[in-house]
């Protein structure tokens, strides 16, 4: 039993690490932010689907719940363009440095959607991001519009998870994506084609654009969505909080690596990054201590 939980925490970090890589892919992926989550998410889908389809997932739902999946799908869809429109506009660590602060935006919309009081620290914390949001933009005025792109998706981000989060614990978790993934990758079809966007020139991609496309639809969509769902079976949901909240260190630190002269920022920015990293785990030890005095299940 200890190996398992061991072998799942493991799990969780290489997830996490993952996820910090998707940003360095969207680096790399020469297409924009539009076109790229298109062929994201439309690989995710077909991949889910099979997914679905191989181990006999149910895939009908009261039409109440599917909207909810869709309306879900929209969000993410949305989430995912402001993402790479952020990266394209910045770059990486401005990106992930700004998504950090997905967890105020959390701690706003949560009282809304389960009914409960606002936490006075996690005010204060969403303060102190705000000011290492400050500190960030002083040091990076040229990425203005990367960093309003990463403050909408990380709301976004946030509004998903609240969404999300009464449907994880009834539904499995690949048949969900597939209703999410499939419902974002038809608005964003939708709106291609309106523009008339789907042209000859729209489908040459170069080689190394579709392993980059492929990975990230197979390794970070399809199969991050999926066992991240079902590590949580194993791990307590303060752990998966704090672990989640490495993305940021990983993402930038993949990016140095991989990305080179293109990502070193000013020793400002990343005291500005520390700011909002300190009070984001900050925010998941006290939520800690409060688990086990009350052993109440925390609502983020």
């Amino acid at each position: 039993m200890q190996n398992d939980k061991l072998l799942n925490y493991l799990h969780l970090h290489f997830i996490v690490f993952i996820w910090g890589f998707t940003a360095v892919l969207g680096a790399l992926i020469s297409l924009e932010a539009i076109p790229l989550v298109w062929y994201r998410m439309l690989l995710a889908s077909v991949l889910v689907l099979i997914f679905v389809l191989v181990s006999r997932k149910p895939i009908k739902f009261p039409k109440k719940v599917v909207y909810g999946f869709c309306l879900a799908g929209l969000i993410i869809a949305v989430h995912w363009l402001t993402f790479f429109g952020a990266i394209k506009a910045s770059n990486v660590s401005v990106t992930l440095s700004v998504m950090s602060t997905g967890a105020f935006f959390t701690s706003l919309l949560e009282p809304i959607f389960y009914r409960r009081k606002v936490i006075w620290y996690e005010v204060c914390f969403g303060l102190l991001a705000i000011v290492g949001l400050y500190i960030i933009f002083q040091a990076s005025t040229a990425y203005f519009m990367g960093i309003l792109l990463a403050l909408i998706s990380a709301f976004l981000s946030a509004l998903f998870s609240v969404i999300n989060g009464k449907y994880a614990k009834r539904f499995p978790a690949s048949s969900i994506a597939l209703y999410e993934l499939s419902f974002g990758v038809f608005c964003i079809t939708v709106f291609l084609a309106i523009k008339g966007a789907f042209t000859a020139q729209f489908f040459q991609l170069s080689t190394s654009d579709w392993w980059y496309l492929f990975l990230l639809a197979s390794a970070c969509t399809a199969y991050a969505f999926i066992a991240s769902v079902y590590v949580m079976r194993w791990i307590s949901p303060y752990t998966v909080m704090l672990t989640i909240n490495l993305e940021p260190v990983y993402g930038i630190l993949l990016a140095l690596w991989v990305l080179g002269d293109a990502e070193n920022m000013s020793p400002q920015f990343y005291y500005g990054a520390m700011v909002i990293l300190i009070t984001v785990i900050a925010n998941g030890i006290i939520k800690n201590r409060l688990y086990r005095k009350n052993r109440q299940m925390p609502f983020s």
